[in-house]
């Protein structure tokens, strides 16, 4: 099953993948390993939260956008696979960044969002190390960044 079958039987589609906002690569190949730059909560070209987790968005709305994010990871994998005909062997670890007020604490339960969706589109070459970072802001105010690494191969 193709990985857009895969995010489509779990009730999702797969969108293409956005173009850089700023002077950097949306994914680089390095040996075996594909990076994918932070991937912002963008739905159809607008940001689906935006704010302070704690403050402005509440944790089920950052785990929707957590969730966003790896969608665009999951569009970015699939645009570097086809453009450099390669083929994923597992993700290796993603790393998340939340727009957070002070007072909040629970960066990791957003981050769940992302970890699950795409434990359930890869099954187990999805399972991943990962880090939660609260941060004072984020680009264009989103409430989630989440950037990756794959293992990869040629195809």
């Amino acid at each position: 099953m193709s990985l857009s079958e895969k995010v489509t039987a779990l009730g999702e589609i797969l969108p293409s993948a956005a173009p850089p906002a700023a002077s950097y690569l949306p994914w680089r190949l390095s040996g075996n390993y594909l990076y994918i730059s932070g991937q912002l909560p963008l739905k159809e070209g607008r940001l689906c939260a935006t704010g302070k987790l704690g403050q402005d968005v509440c944790l089920e709305e950052g785990q929707a956008a957590a969730k966003q994010c790896a969608l665009n990871i999951l569009a970015q994998l699939q645009q570097a696979c086809e453009t450099a005909s390669l083929s994923y062997l597992g993700l290796i670890k993603i790393s998340g960044f939340v727009n957070s007020a002070p007072e909040f604490h629970d960066q990791h339960l957003v981050l769940n969002g992302a970890s699950e969706f795409l434990y359930a589109v890869l099954g187990d070459s999805g399972r991943h190390s990962r880090s939660a970072v609260g941060v004072s802001s984020l680009p264009l105010n989103a409430a989630v960044e989440i950037e990756a690494i794959f293992e990869i191969t040629p195809a």
